[in-house]
Formats: structure tokens, sequence, C-alpha cells
């Protein structure tokens, strides 16, 4: 059984929500009622960035230029995380059979993975992916690709997330949807490390885990329209309809229902949920489609609270505030383009 030894973060500067609206996107969205309820009550109080929304008129940015910062700011963050991880497993960059790196958020080649390995001295023939433009859930395909290697090889792996949507800033216009996506989105690096079973007790006694009992995926391309990430002269462009929260209301409970049924269990049966945090209406269709007491989604509402919507790195994230006994089952949760909906089920090491 593949077992996450090891969670990490890194984190850029914070900027308060006010702050933010006050000097930036006040004028950016030129005062208007819609733009302002929306940056009041989407549930966010604070958000990390790589640029200063309100200093340096990213808005105005080309795409190259907003690549090219990509490349600056990304290493740095990624490297922190990984370090962060790593520390918390017990294990070196050396131990690595497998380095998996997610983003949706910038590309440059040399990638991201070539860098890291590199950096902290993988070894030559440790194996890379790039996981790419797969959006807010694909830390969870990237989690189950790195347990899948784990289990077939018997070596450590790790993932890491590292999303800086604050390079994306669009130009003024009048669009409802760039409201939503400028008051919730934040920078954020997140990564694990996974480990073979047997190699977790005499590694790292002290420190609890989470084994991956499984991951499972379901996709309604009806709905592909309804979230994007388009790129264009000025940076990738978001489209995220207001209709998302109808989709997953209809989806999440069978979703949920099917997995844990593999494995003999029923919602009642789980401890603990890392639901990402798309905002506000997600997590409360969310809560109410599985039946979830308001504290069940605690660990959620914080970290969008504290640092806002950082795409495929939040539920890593939430998974890490995640406080739960040994033998207690977990539930990790993501939405993206698709519209997809991926799902895992971990369960907490001693």
């Amino acid at each position: 059984m593949a077992v996450v030894t090891g969670i990490g973060a890194a984190l850029p500067r914070s900027y308060d929500q006010d702050v933010l609206w006050e000097r930036g996107f006040r004028a950016h969205f030129r005062d208007r009622g819609l733009a302002r309820r929306v940056f009041a009550n989407c549930g966010v109080r604070s958000r990390h960035a790589v640029v200063d929304p309100t200093a340096e008129g990213v808005a105005g940015w080309s795409t190259g230029r907003r690549m090219a910062r990509y490349a600056e700011e990304a290493p740095p963050l990624a490297r922190a995380a990984l370090r962060d991880a790593l520390a918390e497993s017990g294990l070196s960059p050396a131990d690595l059979g497998l380095l998996a790196v997610v983003s949706c958020t910038g590309y440059t080649t040399p990638g991201l993975d070539i860098g890291l390995a590199a950096d902290l001295g993988l070894a030559a023939d440790a194996r890379r992916i790039v996981i790419g433009h797969m959006g807010c859930y694909a830390a969870l395909p990237g989690l189950g690709a790195v347990a899948d290697f784990v289990d077939a090889r018997g070596l450590p792996a790790a993932l890491v997330c590292v999303e800086l949507t604050s390079l994306h800033v669009q130009p003024p216009d009048d669009d409802p949807e760039q409201v939503v996506a400028h008051a919730l989105f934040g920078d954020a690096a997140a990564a694990v490390v996974v480990a073979p079973s047997a190699s977790v007790a005499p590694v790292t006694p002290a420190v609890p885990g989470w084994e991956v009992l499984d991951v499972a995926a379901h996709t309604e391309p009806d709905a592909a329209a309804m979230m994007t990430w388009r790129i264009t002269d000025h940076g990738f462009r978001m489209g995220l309809s207001a209709r998302v929260p109808d989709v997953l209301a209809a989806t999440v409970r069978p979703v949920v229902d099917k997995l844990l049924a593999r494995h003999g269990a029923v919602i009642e049966d789980v401890a603990g949920w890392a639901v990402h945090p798309g905002g506000p209406r997600i997590l409360d269709t969310v809560g109410t489609g599985l039946g979830l007491p308001e504290r069940a989604l605690a660990a959620s509402r914080a970290v969008l609270a504290e640092r806002g919507n950082c795409s495929s790195a939040t539920v890593v994230l939430v998974l890490r505030e995640l406080d739960v006994r040994p033998e207690d089952l977990a539930v990790a949760m993501a939405f993206g383009p698709g519209l997809t909906l991926y799902t895992t089920l971990l369960r907490r090491t001693a």
C-alpha cells in the first residue's frame, strides 16, 4: 500500500482581501456593486501572490512576460514545498524514484521537474512526469499516478503542485466570471511524498500518514464549457459558469457513494473531508449533497479564508489541516474542467 508520509507547503507574500479591493480591484472593476459584493462575500479574507496586483499592473502584461515571471517565481516555491514534505517524511531527494509536477498556470522548458531534480539532487535515473492544464482537480490524478508507481515499483515518489494564478489578472471588462475569478484565486505550492507501506515504520515511526486506498474520476462532458482556462495574448483567462454547483449537486453523492461502496463503507464512516474550496457555494453544495454537518468542511473553509482558491495546490493544503484518529477514513475531493470531479479515499495511519 502506498502511504503519504509527508505533506509540505510554500506560500508567497500574503495580501488582505479588503486591501486588494481598495488599492487595486476597486478601480479595476470601476467600483461596480457586483464586484464589491463578490469580493466581500466570497469567503476569502487573505490570499498569497507572487506579484502585487495593486502595484505591478499585471493586467496589461503580455503572456510572454507572465511566463517569464512564472519561470522566476515557481521554482523556489516548488522547491521549498518539496523540501518541507521530504523533511516530514524522513526521506531525502535521492530516495525518490519518481517526481511528478502539477501546474496549469505556467509553462517553461526545460520544465520545473528538471530544475527541481537538479537542484535537490534526485538520482539521474529518477522518473519525471509533468501534469499540465488539468486545473483545480489535478492534484488527485497526480496523487493516483504517484501512488500507482509506488505500488508497482516499491520506491518512494513525490508530487509537487505549484500554481501562480496572480500572473493571470485580465484586462478590465464587465464579465462577471472574471470578477469571481479575481476575487477567489491565490498562489501556493504544495507537495506530498508517498512511500511503500513496508518502508514507513522504520523510516518515519513518529509521523502519521495517509494510506491511499482508491482514486476515482467522474466527468460530465455535456458541462465541459462551464469551466475553461484559455491561453490569450494577456495570459490565461478563466471561464467559470455560475451553473457549476448545479452540476455538482446532481453528481457528488452518487460518485462518493460508488467510491466508498468499493471498500464496504458509507458516508457516515468517513471522519475527514478535504474538499477543494472552489467557493462558498461549492462547499455548500457538497455539504448539502452529502448530508454533512457544517464542521465536516471546516478545514476547507479555513483554507479558503486564509489562502483563497490556489487551484491544484488547494486540496493538498486542506488535507494537511485534517485532524482525525488513526484508522479513520478521509475523502479528498476536487473539481475542474471537463466538468470533472475527482475523489480519493484515504485512511489515517498511526
